[in-house]
């Protein structure tokens, strides 16, 4: 695979564009007010809102390239606070989520093609700044080993947008919602993530009557069939092309 040079490294200190109060009607309040719904499900997503811990920025539509450098310049300043916890409150769960204003008239194929356009960006401004790959994770994609590695660190990337089938992914606007893997590690570690998996599985099967089909194959395939929020097809093959630095 053709490697990309080492590019010198992007400006990060940019104009924030609309970084997103707590309170107010804009489309982070509301995005806070959909987490916090009684019938929401995702039990770590209620606990990192509850803790103030979710960290919430808003974008130009979905696909537009101006935001990429900033979106992950965000997300690399996001990363040492992750990093922080463990060694201090390893109970608090942080979680950043990129709102996209539009488009809002995405069925499931098109959003998930969205989705894996603008992680393929970010990954390919990732490697041209010279960001080493995280470590403790897979490069590839199809193996149930892989996170999606920014900044030197692992994330799981989950998808909501207004045309997901899935309820508890059914947002008013795009979002990717970027979660460490290290602190879900540090979760089963301590037990405790099994049983915040079995408590949002409920939730979520009382909402919709069903999981996820997609959660069927949890570690055994790669995560990266869970990002979008799609049922991919059986032979569905991630489309990231992971490149090397040199």
């Amino acid at each position: 695979m053709r490697a990309f040079a080492t590019a010198r490294k992007y400006p990060v200190a940019q104009p924030p564009v609309r970084d997103c109060p707590a309170t107010g009607n804009g489309l982070a309040a509301r995005f806070r007010q959909f987490v916090g719904e009684a019938s929401f499900p995702c039990v770590g997503a209620k606990a990192a809102l509850a803790r103030e811990s979710l960290e919430v920025h808003e974008f130009a539509a979905l696909g537009d390239r101006a935001n990429d450098a900033r979106l992950l310049g965000l997300i690399e300043a996001f990363i040492p606070g992750l990093d922080d916890s463990a060694d201090g409150d390893a109970t608090r769960l942080h979680s950043f989520v990129a709102l996209f204003d539009g488009p809002r008239d995405t069925d499931e194929r098109r959003f998930d093609a969205l989705l894996w356009s603008q992680l393929q960006r970010l990954h390919d401004l990732d490697v041209r700044a010279g960001n080493p790959w995280a470590d403790d994770v897979s490069r590839d994609p199809d193996s149930p080993a892989f996170s999606l590695s920014l900044g030197g660190h692992p994330f799981f990337v989950i998808g909501l947008h207004p045309g997901a089938s899935r309820t508890a992914r059914r947002f008013e606007a795009p979002a990717l919602v970027f979660n460490s893997h290290r602190q879900f590690e540090r979760l089963r570690a301590d037990g405790r993530y099994a049983k915040m998996q079995k408590a949002t599985r409920a939730r979520d099967r009382a909402l919709q009557g069903s999981i996820n089909p997609n959660l069927a194959d949890f570690g055994t395939a790669s995560e990266t069939r869970q990002y979008s929020g799609r049922a991919v097809e059986p032979e569905w093959a991630c489309p990231l092309r992971i490149r090397r630095t040199r």
